[in-house]
């Protein structure tokens, strides 16, 4: 497999991940972005620990879907990130007026 080859098949994986994931953004609540993964789920919880002067954040997650176009499952029952980086944690507002994708018969 050459370098473009790779490189377009990577792509493909990213442009598939993003469909999926404007697929599934609507049945999630909030959205969770560390430094390595972004995830949406229905339930979050955000500890601050501290150890030895150390301070790092603990991140449960419940029903979650991980971006990540390299795993075969990325819904996930849990989920629970350790880091010493920041963390974003998002309410997704879900809007009530739905537009129509396509106008006409």
């Amino acid at each position: 497999m050459s370098a473009e080859d790779l490189e377009q098949y990577e792509s493909e994986l990213e442009l598939q991940l993003y469909r999926e994931y404007k697929d599934v953004v609507g049945i999630f609540t909030y959205a969770v972005e560390t430094e390595r993964r972004f995830y949406l789920c229905n339930a979050v919880d955000l500890k601050v620990r501290t150890e030895g002067g150390d301070v790092y954040y603990e991140v449960s997650m419940g029903d979650a879907w991980v971006w990540d176009m390299y795993r075969p499952a990325r819904f996930v029952k849990s989920a629970k990130v350790l880091t010493f980086r920041d963390v974003s944690i998002e309410e997704i507002a879900h809007s009530d007026l739905q537009v129509p994708k396509s106008v006409g018969g």
